[in-house]
């Protein structure tokens, strides 16, 4: 069987567990040798405790929970290579430390994927400060940090993938926030970054994964009390609920996606923006488009003017996703 990552050099952000480690497993699968990371040794604690998992999900979460030497460890099991490097990439130096962690080791860094991130939940109302840092910081400051580090060998090489995991929430979602903010930005800096570095053979794709982990288990029982409490105390269909939880299948299965766009097949794809489930959907956002406007030839609008205009020609097609989708119900 071809292994189509075969001698390229991978580094994986936040793979001690969860979707981090699935897709470090999957690229060693096809051949790619793999630094593994997170913060440091041993199962990583949320900034809220467990207190509101009942007894399954505290020992599904438990069972998911991993760190770096562990996904390193398993790859290594498995025939492949890997190195553990431990420390927060919200850190220049660090993150710039892993990434020659890499070069010293195997010459190169061909794929990044920016991974590591804050999970949480609460309107802009109920974040802290520390909330809003802890969940766009990590995700941001760690995207930059790594592409900074390792943009400059991937030029050098004229090859590079960089891969960085948002969420769907990137849309906006009532609840989240703060974790909307974060991966908003992560969507936007990663569309810039494809255009910068397109004539040097580099691509830089968002997915936005749905798939088992232990953030998973904690963080969507924590929106769903939110986003419920929010909508009046209604309850998510249970339709909504059986499709979420089939999406968030093993992180393995959204994966072979995520090593298909870093492989030399996929060097057209640049600039996109992908949803993938754990139960095999793969979904392409469209490109924010504008979509109408409007022209005062002389002079600046007046107010009556506009009450009089906009309705009818620049709004003439538009809903509100607020109230279309009831969420100021």
């Amino acid at each position: 069987m071809t292994r189509r990552l075969e001698g390229k050099v991978a580094v994986v952000t936040g793979s001690g567990q969860g979707i981090g480690r699935g897709i470090a497993l999957v690229l060693a699968r096809e051949g790619a040798k793999v630094i593994t990371n997170n913060r440091k040794p041993g199962a990583q604690k949320e900034i809220v405790d467990l207190h509101i998992l009942d007894d399954e999900a505290k020992a599904k979460h438990a069972a998911l929970s991993g760190d770096a030497e562990k996904t390193a460890n398993e790859i290594i099991a498995l025939g492949g290579e890997a190195i553990p490097f431990f420390g927060n990439v919200a850190d220049f130096e660090t993150a710039g430390k892993m990434i020659q962690t890499a070069v010293d080791r195997w010459g190169r860094v061909d794929i990044l994927v920016n991974n590591a991130a804050g999970l949480g939940a609460g309107t802009l109302l109920d974040t802290s400060e520390e909330e809003w840092d802890y969940q766009t910081v990590p995700k941001l400051k760690g995207a930059y940090n790594t592409m900074k580090h390792a943009i400059p060998c991937m030029i050098e090489q004229n090859f590079g993938r960089i891969i960085n995991i948002a969420s769907d929430a990137w849309t906006g979602i009532p609840g989240l926030a703060a974790y909307s903010a974060g991966n908003a930005g992560l969507v936007g800096v990663s569309k810039a970054v494809a255009k910068e570095l397109s004539k040097y053979g580099i691509t830089v794709n968002t997915i936005c994964p749905q798939a088992d982990s232990p953030g998973h288990v904690l963080n969507f029982a924590i929106a769903k009390k939110k986003i419920e409490a929010f909508m009046g105390g209604n309850p998510i269909s249970q339709e909504k609920m059986k499709a979420v939880e089939a999406a968030h299948g093993p992180a393995e299965n959204m994966a072979p996606f995520l090593a298909y766009l870093a492989t030399e097949e996929a060097g057209s794809i640049n600039g996109a923006v992908f949803s993938v489930t754990g139960d095999a959907r793969v979904t392409l956002y469209t490109e924010p488009v504008q979509a109408s406007t409007i022209k005062k030839d002389e002079g600046p609008w007046t107010l009556e003017e506009l009450i009089e205009t906009v309705p009818r020609t620049l709004l003439k097609d538009y809903r509100s996703i607020v109230n279309h989708n009831n969420w100021g119900k």
